[in-house]
This record gives structure tokens, C-alpha cells and sequence, in this order.
């Protein structure tokens, strides 16, 4: 039993899906489309860069979904793998909007419109440099929650991911991580400021979920057979009006995905297919789970390796 994971922000780099892009004429079609949808030549950031463009959030989201689902249809129509035999899709953060996609909940021009939209909402929620992000390593949720509460009077911070046993990430604003920082110092835990200009899945993006309210909401999703794995709950999830408001809960709610991970386990998942840039989400699961079966898939020799 098999499971089809998307990964999020963060796996981006300049050249990614080039492969795909100059052997397969659906590749070029959804290029195409993703730049005359959006307006904008996002193929060109992606295959040429500048890093510094690819890197804001606004271009990065569209592209990093526009790479995943290319390299989807690639499996399913060049290569006759059907992936939709999964248990499961997920996705970390912007990666469950290609999840919801490549299921079929969402058509692609609805998906890369929504995702800019996204970016935009999630990089201007709060001032520039106002908040950040500080990924702990060698921790546990329930060692931080403590921190956080035992501190409440004097800073605040919210954990944005639970991605994986000793990998946790925090959001806040700039000044109270700094607090939260040397708190942890004096703790002896291990943690890194990482270069993001926003804090993302915490309170402080409570315009970005106003903006994503009334944009998700104008949005007419499909019915699938495809069960999702929630980010907000790590629960799975077919109901497409209730996968509407998870999408608009996930923008300030916690990324759930080590007990998303282990759910999936329990319910009988031994394989992992991690489908788009990079490999992050293959080294998360690896973390969760020594035993499970993992494919990265991110040029056409992973397609050919594939066996499901």
C-alpha cells in the first residue's frame, strides 16, 4: 500500500523540471498555461532563475506546484503508472494544494491562480521583517509547548511545523524569537533562524486567511475518490466543503505532518512517493519511519525505478 506525498515551500531551485520540460510536450502545454493564466513568464523564473525571484514566495508557490503536477501527469500519461491507485495523497503546505489537484478536487488553472494568491496573501499578511521562523532540532512538541506556555508572559511563538521526531519549526515575531531564542539556548536545544521573510502558519497571518476566504470560497471544487490526509487535522479527508475550509484553517493552523506520516503508517502504508523538487519530504519520513519504502521523484531514471 502506497501513499503520494507533495512537498511544499522550500524545495524550489532554478532549472527544476528542466528535463521534463524539454522532452515532453504536455510539460511545455502546462508551462504555457501556467504563464498565460497567471500573466506572468514563471516558466522563464523557474528554468532560468534569478534565484532571488524564484525565492519570493509569491512565484514560488505557483512554481513548485507547476513542477509537481507536471512531473504527475508525466508518470500517468507518458509513462501508464496510475498513481491514483494510492491509499492516500498529502501535501506540506502548498504541497496540499497539489495534492488536492493531482487528485482531481481542483483543476489546474484554479490551482496556480489560488496559489499566487496565496504567496502574495502569506508574504503580506504582517510588515516585512516583522516576523520570522526558527527551526528546532532535537526536541519534542511537547518539550516547546512547555516553553511556550512556562514564557507566555514574556514572548510568543507559535509552532508552525511538526514535520518530524527532533525537527520542529516555530513562527513569531521577530523581537519574541529573539527571546525564544536564547530561552533555548539555556536550555541546550539546538535551533536555527531560518531565511524566510514572514511568519507563516501562525496567528500573526490572519489577513492572509481573510484573503484566502473569499478566494477559496468563489472556488468550485470536484468530487474524488481520492483520500486526502489533512495538514490541519492529519486525519484523512474526501469532503470536498469540508477540504475547503481546511485550506482556508491551514494558513495560521500547524503543519501536522509527523502524526500525518504516522497515520498513514497505521493505516497500512509502506511505500512513500514524493512527486516534485527536491527530496525534503523523503528525509522527513525517513526520520519518522526507518521501515517504509521511499521514491523520490524528481527526473525520468526515479519513473523508470518506480514499482508499485
Amino acid at each position: 500500500m502506497f501513499s503520494v506525498i507533495f512537498p511544499g515551500q522550500g524545495s524550489q531551485l532554478v532549472g527544476m523540471g528542466k528535463e521534463f520540460f524539454q522532452k515532453f510536450e504536455l510539460v511545455k502545454e502546462l508551462f504555457k498555461e501556467a504563464d498565460d493564466t497567471l500573466g506572468i513568464s514563471l516558466s522563464k523564473i523557474i528554468l532560468e532563475g534569478p534565484k532571488e525571484e524564484l525565492d519570493i514566495t509569491i512565484n514560488t508557490q505557483p512554481a513548485i506546484f507547476l513542477i509537481s503536477y507536471s512531473i504527475f501527469k508525466v508518470i500517468e500519461k507518458e509513462f501508464n503508472i496510475d498513481l491514483k491507485r494510492a491509499k492516500y495523497f498529502a501535501g506540506h503546505s502548498l504541497g496540499e494544494y497539489s495534492a488536492l489537484s493531482c487528485a482531481g478536487y481542483l483543476s489546474f488553472s484554479e490551482t496556480i491562480k489560488l496559489l499566487r494568491i496565496r504567496g502574495d496573501a502569506m508574504q503580506n499578511a504582517i510588515p516585512k521583517g516583522e516576523g520570522g521562523m526558527v527551526a528546532v532540532l532535537g526536541s519534542t512538541v511537547g518539550i516547546l509547548e512547555e516553553i511556550l506556555k512556562n514564557n507566555q508572559s514574556d514572548f510568543r511563538a507559535e509552532i508552525a511545523n511538526d514535520n518530524s521526531d527532533g525537527q520542529i519549526v516555530l513562527s513569531g515575531k521577530n523581537s519574541d524569537l529573539d527571546k525564544l531564542i536564547k530561552v533555548l539556548k539555556s536550555n541546550s536545544i539546538k535551533n536555527i533562524k531560518l531565511p524566510v521573510s514572514a511568519p507563516f502558519h501562525c496567528t500573526l497571518m490572519t489577513e492572509a486567511t481573510k484573503v484566502m476566504k473569499n478566494e477559496i470560497e468563489k472556488v468550485e471544487f470536484k468530487d474524488s475518490k481520492i483520500l486526502l490526509i489533512s495538514n490541519v487535522t492529519a486525519n484523512e479527508i474526501s469532503n470536498k466543503n469540508e477540504l475547503k475550509q481546511l485550506l482556508i484553517d491551514q494558513i495560521e493552523k500547524r503543519v501536522r505532518w509527523r502524526e500525518s506520516v504516522l497515520n498513514m503508517i497505521d493505516k497500512g502504508v509502506m511505500q512513500f512517493i514524493e512527486i516534485g523538487p527536491g527530496k525534503v519530504l523523503s528525509g522527513l519520513v525517513k526520520r519518522i519511519n526507518k521501515n517504509v519504502k521511499i521514491n523520490t521523484i524528481n527526473n525520468e531514471i526515479n519513473i523508470k525505478d518506480l514499482n508499485i
